[in-house]
Order: structure tokens, then C-alpha cells, then sequence
């Protein structure tokens, strides 16, 4: 699980960095990155879910 968070806080940041890009200077490619990021980072918050609710349950 430490694992997922890891990479859940990796893609925060990658998001955070695009985003930014995306507003402040109008980058229309980071705006891209940044909207792939926010999927990766919606199917590892899935991953993270079953794993926090399988690690409760022992």
C-alpha cells in the first residue's frame, strides 16, 4: 500500500506542475498532460481504495 501512495503523490505533483503551466502561461500541451495525469491518478486511487479496504478487513 505504501507502494500506491507513493505513486499517488508522484502524480499529484506531475498534475499540480501541468495544471499550473496550464493556467499561468497557457500551455495547451501541459493542459493535456494534466488531464492524463487526473486519469492515472483516478485508477490508482481505485487501486488504493481496494487495497485500504482489504488491509481493514484483516
Amino acid at each position: 500500500m505504501k507502494e500506491l501512495v507513493e505513486k499517488v503523490a508522484d502524480l499529484v505533483a506531475q498534475f499540480n506542475k501541468d495544471a499550473n503551466a496550464q493556467i499561468e502561461n497557457g500551455n495547451k500541451a501541459a493542459g493535456v498532460r494534466a488531464r492524463k495525469a487526473s486519469l492515472e491518478i483516478e485508477k490508482i486511487m481505485k487501486d488504493f481504495r481496494k487495497a485500504s479496504l482489504d488491509a481493514s478487513k484483516q
